[in-house]
């Protein structure tokens, strides 16, 4: 499979956990370990891979700026990079919805801030954490009244 047909494959994966995220039932628990642990698991699979083969090769590092340029210029080591923020952001999406579910927040409402995440990571994660703040708010308003 091509690089392209690997980044391809990693985003329909990453599709798929966000839409069961963002519009299963979490009561059906089943279907909840997908966006949990298949989809996360399945990639972080490929990302270790990729990195176990390829990061030596790519004469780049973490120890500065110009480094990590040409750790990532090397494209079996960005799609590994590629990787890892698709994971890692599902993973945060997941803890953000169960976060919100405890206070109550309705799917609705929620699906800004997962979709957020999804796209542009720690935005999406200021949202979640403001819209369950919000919720926490509205409760001790409405139990105080």
């Amino acid at each position: 499979m091509s690089w392209e047909g690997l980044y391809s494959l990693l985003n329909l994966s990453a599709v798929f956990g966000w839409l069961l995220l963002i519009a299963a039932p979490r009561h059906w628990r089943l279907l909840g370990l997908v966006p949990r642990y298949v989809v996360p698991g399945a990639i972080a699979v490929v990302y270790s891979g990729l990195m176990a083969a390829h990061y030596a090769q790519s004469g780049g590092g973490y120890g500065s700026l110009e480094a990590v340029r040409r750790l990532m210029a090397h494209d079996p080591v960005l799609l590994a990079g590629w990787a890892h923020f698709l994971a890692f952001d599902l993973v945060v999406g997941v803890l953000l919805a169960e976060r919100m579910d405890r206070v109550g927040v309705g799917r609705v409402l929620q699906a800004p801030a997962l979709i957020a995440t999804f796209l542009f990571g720690p935005i999406g994660w200021l949202l979640g954490l403001a819209t369950e703040a919000g919720a926490r708010w509205r409760g001790r308003l409405v139990a105080e009244a």
